[in-house]
């Protein structure tokens, strides 16, 4: 069994991480650190797991005791974590916070649809972004085929989960229902991994990548929606796309328009592809807490140490 650790288990990510892992056939996990919660059941915060653990959260944590930590604090929380703690010989790390996404500090960055072979053999791993992680899927096989040649323009609206679980005035439910907004377009941090990405495959390609955000007045879920000139037709384009991702556990081409119901609650990414005039457009969906977050989390950790990387994440569309 995989001995595992959790800090900053309290939050929306780490409920999901849990949700997945107490029926996670190769795990134990060892500890729910929340210094806030220390003491409570677990289910006291994530109350979905009501009949499933008995596990409470505590104070104290012991990084010996474990094979594999979670970091799920916020992000600048993970470099002071280990400012104050020394990693023991062998602990594998899965970040689920920004602070390593440049790879900085040993760490992959774990898109497995890209990295698999590299997430295989690291123990310091850098979970993306939600918005990057749907946006990537959306145009890095243009950029690994070298075919990015204008400028990329996307627009991706999130669910209310997508800003952590501390309220805020744009998190309160009197405002986010019935509305939608933008916010930090053009900016968003998560521009800087899909950069780097993007420029590894296609080293040459100089134009901006344009992205709006928004946030939807949903709870979970990512749509992204991302444009670029192309001289493929849409055949060609889809052949590309599922030669990508033949082998890719969770990342599939659909063939109609596609909607978050399809995904929320699961770990896959669907994308649908469709040309218009000079104009490529890929749809992108993914649950932003799953295939986002604590989902390809697990499928890193499954493949950091030698598991299918499905296990544990044969997880069913709500749907409806």
């Amino acid at each position: 069994m995989i001995k595992v650790g959790i800090i900053g288990a309290a939050g929306y990510t780490a409920g999901e991480l849990l949700r997945i892992l107490v029926n996670h056939p190769d795990v134990e996990i060892v500890f729910a650190h929340s210094s806030s919660n220390a003491g409570n059941k677990v289910y006291d915060v994530h109350s979905g797991l009501v009949g499933d653990t008995e596990l409470c959260f505590s104070s104290e944590y012991d990084l010996n005791a474990v094979d594999v930590v979670f970091l799920c604090s916020g992000h600048g929380k993970s470099t002071a974590f280990w400012a104050e703690n020394e990693r023991p010989a062998g602990l594998k790390v899965i970040d689920l916070a920004q602070d390593y996404r440049d790879e900085s500090c040993g760490y992959v960055y774990g898109l497995p649809e890209i990295n698999r072979d590299r997430i295989c053999k690291t123990d310091l791993l850098a979970n993306p972004g939600c918005f990057a992680t749907a946006i990537q899927l959306a145009i890095l096989p243009l950029a690994a085929a070298g075919l990015l040649c204008s400028e990329v323009n996307i627009t991706a609206i999130t669910g209310s989960t997508g800003a952590g679980v501390k309220p805020g005035a744009t998190t309160h439910f009197s405002w986010r229902n019935n509305n939608v907004s933008v916010y930090k377009a053009f900016e968003h941090q998560h521009l800087i991994e899909i950069g780097m990405n993007v420029h590894n495959l296609q080293p040459a390609y100089d134009q901006s990548i344009n992205f709006v955000p928004v946030r939807g007045d949903f709870a979970r879920g990512i749509l992204a929606s991302a444009y670029v000139d192309s001289d493929m037709t849409a055949e060609e384009a889809v052949a590309l796309y599922e030669n990508f991702y033949k082998d890719a556990a969770f990342t599939h081409v659909f063939h109609s328009n596609v909607d978050l119901k399809q995904v929320v609650n699961t770990n896959k990414c669907l994308l649908s592809i469709e040309k218009h005039g000079s104009k490529l457009i890929i749809n992108s969906v993914i649950d932003n807490l799953l295939k986002g977050a604590s989902g390809q989390a697990v499928q890193n950790m499954n493949l950091m140490f030698g598991l299918p990387e499905n296990t544990g994440l044969r997880l069913k569309a709500s749907a409806f």
